[in-house]
């Protein structure tokens, strides 16, 4: 079985460690514990694995957020995978720093990033996991917020945090979406 893991982020050094860039964050160091190395490829940087009897394309979209269904059509076609075996790794503002919502399908509540992939491949009917950046900020200022790397006092949480989402997608792999929820979402 093959799945297609994308972590959305912004491509570029101005980019790295970001609070937007938490898909990447968690890919990268999926791809370290894995000893997986990223290629420079069409739409991306594609690294690939395996968890057991599972191979795993990860994906991190050089289309930039809000254009990342370009680059998850084109892979999702490329590898032959269907929607049933594609895993998108978001940041969420509506969840507390640190707090994990996996889900098998729904809206884009709002993240740009998710609005393009259901219009690409179109449908919502596909996993993704929201890895929560907190939304302590003053009115006007998300995108700021969003842009901004986290503070050292959070990156703690969030490295600890980003090792629970690795264990996460291998369980999406090995364990399937509704076993995968049921562990990881009151975590």
């Amino acid at each position: 079985m093959k799945y297609l893991i994308v972590g959305l982020g912004n491509p570029g050094d101005e980019y790295r460690n970001t609070r937007h860039n938490i898909g990447f964050m968690v890919l990268d160091a999926f791809a370290k514990a894995s000893n997986a190395v990223f290629q420079d490829k069409r739409y991306g940087f594609v690294a690939e694995t395996s968890v057991k009897n599972c191979q795993l394309v990860l994906l991190k979209p050089t289309t930039f957020m809000n254009l990342s269904g370009n680059a998850v059509r084109y892979w999702m076609n490329k590898e032959n995978i269907t929607p049933e075996r594609l895993l998108v790794i978001a940041d969420d503002l509506a969840l507390p720093l640190g707090k994990m919502r996996l889900r098998g399908q729904g809206s884009n509540g709002g993240h740009n990033g998710l609005g393009n992939i259901i219009s690409a491949i179109g449908t919502q009917q596909f996993a993704r996991l929201r890895f929560g950046i907190g939304n302590d900020f003053p009115m006007g200022a998300q995108i700021k917020f969003v842009l901004d790397p986290f503070p050292a006092e959070e990156q703690t949480i969030v490295d600890e945090r980003i090792q629970i989402a690795i264990e996460c997608v291998r369980s999406f792999c090995l364990a399937g979406l509704e076993n995968t929820m049921t562990q990881f979402n009151n975590k």
